[in-house]
């Protein structure tokens, strides 16, 4: 029985800051995977100046059609200045237009293929969860399958709560329960097209999704290993070293990486899986 664990840092390339805590997670603690936004403003900084100093971090495609500006500005997914249009039950709403799902092909195209000339993929997940809509799911099982990625990311969360009741009783952590249960719908009809991508088993951070800290790594693993069998889980944050919070300070908890490893999982990337 084989257990594996990744930690993913989402946004990469977002902003500077979140750049750097990404680079000090990976340089001076335990992070081995990250996925990287290739329309962020800090994207340059991230591909040419920190992923080669970086050879055992895994980068992923961050597939963004939600948050800022699109490589491929004038379609349905952009307003007249070339910004995306915000909001995931927009997106779920028109994931049946034929229009539509080739501009978001078009754009998840253009992401990876700018990200290409810089960095090898080793997976690809998406902005806010976006790649979990059933009809999108399937493009971007497409496009990591064409450009030779190995991964990609699924959104079944088990859900778990932790004894930091604070974090239970927030509105946002009852709005992402209904979030949990919208995606795990989703994944377990998307599971299908995955083909011989890898994937996750589990994933945590939507239900504590800007709460994460060791504890809610901690307990999710542990609320994972009630599944029998193979298991792989990521857990997915978003550290800046800007808010040097809960979240930031994940990868350099080493009594938590001691507890990881006496869970029974390998730490690791979608490149070793």
């Amino acid at each position: 029985m084989s257990r594996f664990f990744i930690l993913n840092a989402d946004d990469f390339g977002m902003t500077k800051t979140r750049n750097q805590a990404i680079f000090e997670g990976h340089k001076k603690g335990f992070l081995k995977s990250t996925s990287i936004c290739v329309n962020g403003d800090a994207f340059e900084e991230a591909a040419r100046d920190l992923i080669p100093q970086c050879p055992g971090l895994g980068v992923g495609v961050h597939l963004n059609i939600i948050e800022g500006k699109a490589l491929r500005p004038g379609s349905s997914l952009t307003d007249g200045s070339g910004n995306f249009k915000p909001g995931f039950i927009r997106l779920l709403r028109s994931s049946g237009g034929k229009k539509f799902l080739q501009d978001v092909e078009d754009e998840f195209r253009a992401q990876i293929e700018k990200g290409l000339k810089y960095i090898k993929f080793d997976h690809a997940d998406s902005h806010v969860h976006t790649h979990g809509i059933p009809n999108i799911f399937k493009i971007a099982a497409k496009l990591a399958k064409e450009y030779g990625l190995k991964g990609l990311r699924t959104q079944y969360e088990k859900r778990y709560t932790v004894p930091d009741t604070s974090k239970n009783l927030t509105p946002a952590f009852l709005v992402n329960r209904i979030k949990i249960l919208l995606l795990n719908t989703f994944t377990l009809g998307n599971r299908k097209y995955l083909g011989n991508l890898k994937t996750n088993n589990l994933i945590l951070g939507v239900g504590y999704t800007a709460m994460m800290n060791a504890q809610t790594v901690e307990y999710g693993l542990r609320n994972a290993l009630k599944l029998q069998g193979d298991l792989v889980v990521e857990a997915l944050f978003h550290p800046d070293s800007a808010c040097q919070n809960g979240e930031y300070l994940i990868p350099f908890d080493r009594e938590l990486e001691t507890k990881i490893g006496g869970m029974g999982f390998t730490i690791t990337n979608y490149g070793g899986l």
